[in-house]
């Protein structure tokens, strides 16, 4: 079963509808929406400052959401993948964003909607994501715009597979 802890008399909430792999961590002063997934081994830690998570966002494996203190927050928006092994720190994504696998997003960035991060990119601290833009590369830059329909497709696409593949894990116990 996931570890789920409150932290300071905060303790987690959860929407309907969400899934947490038996091994995932969710601390603290967390809000989470509707058909949510957190997977393994990724660790939501609200400990230190708030983090809000809309309606279909999934944390993939090995994921880590956190804060800074005192400072910066964590606001995530609807229909945000996470890819696994990336690090979102003390930011702001908006809605229908994409988080490629092993990127790092800093403090105080803001990745507006319809937005891609490529894999292993590194979003530096302060750094504003152009809506409909796919940013790369270490310190991550603008590399192209994307088309309306691309975005939709690619990234809706993948929020709404990850419903369906939490689905198939219904034995294990779901967030309540």
């Amino acid at each position: 079963m996931a570890l789920i802890h409150p932290v300071l008399g905060k303790h987690p909430q959860f929407g309907k509808n969400c899934f947490l792999a038996p091994n995932a961590t969710v601390v603290g002063d967390v809000i989470m929406g509707d058909d949510c997934s957190i997977w393994f081994n990724a660790v939501v830690r609200g400990d230190v400052n708030y983090i809000r998570i809309g309606n279909k966002v999934n944390v993939q494996d090995g994921a880590i959401i956190h804060c800074t203190y005192q400072k910066n927050a964590t606001e995530i928006g609807n229909n945000v993948s996470i890819g696994h092994n990336a690090l979102i720190h003390g930011c702001k994504l908006y809605d229908n964003v994409l988080i490629g696998m092993g990127s790092i997003i800093m403090d105080r960035v803001e990745v507006h909607s319809n937005s891609i991060i490529a894999a292993g990119a590194v979003v530096l601290e302060g750094t504003i994501v152009e809506t409909g833009s796919i940013y790369a590369g270490v310190p991550a830059k603008k590399v192209k715009d994307i088309p309306k329909e691309a975005t939709h497709a690619e990234i809706e696409r993948i929020a709404n597979n990850y419903v369906k593949y939490f689905s198939w894990f219904s034995e294990i116990n779901a967030a309540k």
